[in-house]
């Protein structure tokens, strides 16, 4: 079995191939970006099983899909809800939520193996999809956090926090009050719970929100240097994968 992973986060992509290890799977390549899928799909044998991931670094993973014909089974690996994956879900033999679950990979895997397809076409409306991933049916984010503060409970309104960062492996916010508290869980899991239209990830390291952007200044490398209210501990920049979202983010 000829098998490709395509996600933007190379830790997740790691575990899944550890995880695929354990099933006697080897992974024959990992892509991380639209522009290396294409350019990888393009000239080589495509294989039997893609993992394929939605939202990559630069794009849509389906914007590969409209420009070459994939002929391999998909399993979608996604941090979205099933709400949102029914307009696709017949395109693919199954769907992985994440953080990805051992048994279900199994299952995923065997379904696959039953079905054995000799070409799979995957065919999806591109705009239908965008307007899934930002507006989801029925998905409710964040309203507040409830963070320890030694023996105390704090707690904190979504709109009174500028940013989420990560440092030294740890995960913090800074507050609109100029305070930074410590988070229990990581960068990625904060992102799944917070309005796409309020709160934007800019890079590996930053999510910020979009009424504390006092300065957007032009960077090296066609990267953006932002400026926060109160936030000004170090330097925000854009990852210059990330300009052209950010861009449509903010207009």
């Amino acid at each position: 079995m000829n098998v490709l992973i395509i996600e933007d986060e190379k830790p997740a992509a790691r575990r899944l191939n550890r995880m695929l290890a354990i099933l006697d799977i080897e992974v024959q390549q990992m892509l991380h970006s639209v522009e290396e899928s294409l350019n990888w799909l393009q000239n080589n044998k495509h294989p039997d099983l893609i993992f394929l991931d939605i939202q990559l670094s630069d794009g849509i993973s389906f914007e590969i899909f409209e420009e070459i014909e994939v002929k391999s089974a998909i399993i979608f690996t996604t941090a979205y809800d099933e709400y949102a994956l029914k307009a696709f879900k017949l395109n693919s033999i199954d769907y992985l939520l994440k953080p990805l679950d051992e048994e279900e990979l199994k299952v995923a895997v065997d379904k696959f193996k039953e079905y054995q397809p000799k070409q799979s076409n995957v065919q999806v409306n591109l705009d239908d999809i965008r307007k899934l991933l930002v507006n989801p049916v029925d998905r409710k984010f964040k309203k507040r956090l409830t963070i320890k503060v030694g023996q105390h409970l704090k707690i904190i309104n979504i709109e009174d926090v500028a940013c989420f960062y990560s440092e030294n492996k740890a995960t913090y916010i800074h507050t609109k009050e100029n305070r930074n508290y410590l988070l229990d869980n990581s960068l990625e899991h904060w992102q799944e719970q917070l309005d796409p239209a309020q709160f934007f990830r800019v890079n590996r390291t930053f999510i910020v929100h979009i009424n504390t952007i006092k300065d957007i200044i032009a960077y090296s490398n066609s990267r953006l240097k932002l400026i926060l209210h109160p936030f000004n501990e170090t330097e925000i920049i854009v990852s210059r994968e990330r300009v052209k979202d950010f861009k449509s983010w903010i207009d």
